[in-house]
């Protein structure tokens, strides 16, 4: 069906079975842009199409693209998770939570059963009888490993075919670099060859110390026997050995008994990590970043079936950060797959947790890696809005009130854009009428005073905030939307709570609703510093102009002494109190010697 409107789309869903299965939604090119799967397919798919309001941003726009869908129903729940899994790795739907590197990893291959085995790579595994190693991380990876593996054990790396091959050809250029040691040739014995590909396979299952306590032990023994040239090429290959399992060139995957899921977010990225563990060792990590998804539990649930599913093979136990959905459903899956029974279960308790936790501080580096500044602040901003209910806010503008005693009394406006400091549109006020200390009829006149210039269009005054800032609670906040409301204009409003350690712990509106800020560091952050900053240049200001009357109004005092005058003596001296300290013949050198008696007999009247 083509072109179904948006009633039509509610109709078929509410149609739907209460069945297990699968949907498929299609946009109107007929690509499959998301597949999910559902307990009960008509509850699922109709939620789609309800109140689309109560979506998130997301879906609401994967909704808006739907054009028409399809339904599989399946025999069971666990059927339908098969089935799902297998659709979106075929069509890799826009809309799904995606790993990048969805493929399979390749393995190396080493079939006991022929004469004279060789370590080979593949794509896949297969039932031939044959032992599999990996899967490794990429082909490179996979040709280092296997290549370190035959030169370790000087075994062939040419195309020749034994035992046909053996005597009809001088050996290769490998042979005389000592890289190889000449199975070619007549007189290498076919038991020591063999002797070569067992410890191939013992390290290729990790198992290094083994190989290394044998090859030891020929070692001493070629020495006991006073067969010096085998001890030392023992010796050397003993070493090869050695620096080999220093270098843990077989991939964790395939060694792991243990795999810890770890997944965080910062501002803007989220990453999921996968630790291997082996015998309590950590051997390694992998990881994909990406933009923070709408639910971390689907998410995390759609990438550990993905990552599992695309490695071809999975550990005894997986250690989870928090449950996710069907992942009993999963852990059978993984057993029908690959022949085995992993155990997916969130710790509570014991070492397992600390592994979980160094598992999602690693995703949380990896994160905090690759998010930029300018990402992060983009984030928080958009946190900060779903947070209050709106649209991230862009210019952000704080008020503050500064005055002691009720003298000197000031106000600041400090300006954040796009979450920086915007210090061009910074404001100071003196607040006019005033002469008590008055905080919510001092708050009332400067935010109506910021917007008159507003409505005006006056320079500097021309840009709206997308979100006020006051210092104080639940009155400062009424306060500031009435003198708002004087001017018709509405805004989104907020005070700022602050904790006994004057941080603000949360943003509260006109009508008492407190919205508690400190559980998300990024936006306590960034609050924090609005806050600070604000508070720093009211205060600043208000020191300057007390600061500045004290200094003023104690030489207004003095006969003979005007603005000139005033502004001579304090380039000179610097400072009132150096003024007060000057002797009588400093202070003739820059006036006339009557004022300059004035000054001196001024500061020293009570002394005398």
């Amino acid at each position: 069906m083509r072109n179904m409107t948006f009633d039509e789309l509610k109709d078929k869903a509410l149609s739907l079975p209460f069945e297990p299965g699968v949907y498929i939604m299609r946009d109107k090119t007929d690509k499959v842009i998301y597949v999910g799967k559902a307990k009960k397919l008509k509850n699922r798919v109709s939620q789609y199409f309800q109140d689309t309001a109560t979506h998130t941003p997301k879906t609401r726009l994967m909704v808006s693209k739907i054009d028409h869908f399809d339904v599989i129903v399946a025999a069971s729940e666990f059927e339908a998770l098969v089935l799902e899994c297998s659709l979106i790795k075929r069509y890799l739907p826009k809309y799904n939570i995606l790993l990048k590197d969805d493929k399979g990893y390749p393995y190396l291959r080493l079939n006991m059963k022929e004469d004279y085995p060789r370590i080979t790579m593949v794509s896949k595994l297969s039932d031939d009888g044959a032992n599999y190693f990996g899967p490794y991380g990429s082909r490179g990876v996979t040709h280092d490993v296997m290549e370190a593996i035959r030169l370790t054990l000087r075994l062939p790396d040419c195309s020749r075919q034994f035992p046909r091959d053996i005597g009809k050809e001088r050996p290769c250029l490998n042979y005389h670099m000592n890289q190889c040691d000449g199975w070619c040739q007549p007189g290498c014995g076919y038991a020591e060859y063999r002797q070569r590909i067992e410890q191939a396979k013992q390290l290729l299952s990790g198992n290094y110390k083994s190989v290394a306590d044998e090859l030891r032990q020929q070692m001493l023994a070629a020495a006991d026997n006073l067969k010096f040239e085998l001890a030392a090429s023992l010796r050397d290959r003993l070493n090869a050995v050695e620096a080999l399992g220093q270098k843990q060139l077989v991939t964790a995957g395939s060694l792991a008994d243990t795999d810890v899921i770890g997944y965080a977010e910062t501002e803007a990225k989220a990453c999921f990590a996968v630790l291997h563990f082996s015998g309590g060792n950590l051997l390694d990590k992998d990881y994909e970043v990406m933009s923070v998804p709408e639910d971390r539990e689907a998410a995390v649930s759609a990438l550990i079936k993905q990552y599992y599913l695309s490695r071809g093979l999975a550990p005894k136990v997986v250690l989870l950060p928090f449950e996710i959905e069907d992942s009993e459903l999963f852990a059978q899956l993984l057993e029908q797959r690959f022949g085995r029974k992993t155990k997916l279960k969130v710790p509570q308790r014991g070492e397992n947790v600390r592994l979980v936790e160094l598992a999602v501080k690693n995703a949380y580096e990896e994160a905090e890696r690759v998010t930029s500044k300018e990402e992060k602040a983009s984030g928080t901003l958009t946190l900060l809005g779903k947070m209050l209910a709106m649209e991230p806010p862009k210019r952000i503008e704080s008020f503050d009130i500064s005055n002691i005693s009720g003298t000197d009394i000031v106000a600041s406006m400090v300006v954040f854009q796009d979450g920086r400091p915007r210090k061009s549109d910074y404001k100071r006020f003196k607040v006019e009428g005033l002469d008590n200390q008055d905080d919510y009829a001092s708050m009332r006149q400067i935010v109506k005073r910021r917007f008159v210039h507003y409505k005006a269009g006056n320079k500097g005054f021309e840009n709206a905030p997308d979100l006020l800032l006051i210092d104080g609670g639940i009155a400062h906040a009424c306060t500031a939307v009435e003198a708002l409301a004087e001017l018709d204009l509405t805004m989104p409003v907020f005070g700022m709570v602050k904790d006994d350690r004057h941080r603000t712990r949360a943003l509260v509106t006109p009508d008492g609703k407190e919205i508690r800020i400190d559980n998300q560091q990024a936006v306590f952050s960034l609050i924090g510093n609005i806050q600070e900053e604000t508070h720093r240049f009211a205060i600043t200001y208000h020191r300057q102009l007390r600061s500045k009357r004290l200094r003023y109004s104690e030489l207004d005092q003095i006969p003979g002494i005007g603005p000139k005058r005033k502004q001579d003596l304090l380039k000179q001296f610097k400072s009132l109190t150096a003024i007060s300290q000057a002797a009588l013949p400093e202070l003739e050198r820059l006036l006339p010697k009557d004022a300059a008696l004035a000054v001196y007999h001024h500061f020293h009247k009570e002394r005398e």
